[in-house]
């Protein structure tokens, strides 16, 4: 269950490609897994309830992963539906 949750959080980083162009310079992006490793590792699953998870957690959890990772600024709107999409797959898969 967790490398599924895991590659589908990947999927979701790799398909918005948040770097853009300056992804193709990055060496060891490998789909984003480090990113979708930290974002998950972030959330406490012992404590993280359905009725606690907010997208708006995890959009704040996208956004300082990726700003940490890459050093770009990105806006709660620009990450507001990555955020939605990793929400979902954690809704329905882990909690």
């Amino acid at each position: 269950m967790e490398y599924e949750i895991l590659n589908n959080v990947k999927h979701v980083l790799n398909d918005w490609n948040p770097p853009g162009e300056y992804a193709s310079k990055i060496h060891d992006l490998n789909e984003y897994e480090t990113e979708a490793n930290d974002i998950l590792f972030y959330i406490d699953f012992k404590t993280t309830s359905k009725k606690t998870l907010e997208v708006k957690k995890i959009n704040k959890l996208v956004k300082d992963v990726l700003k940490q990772a890459f050093n770009i600024n990105l806006t709660n709107e620009e990450c507001r539906e990555p955020a939605e999409k990793i929400y979902q797959i954690l809704y329905e898969k882990s909690l």
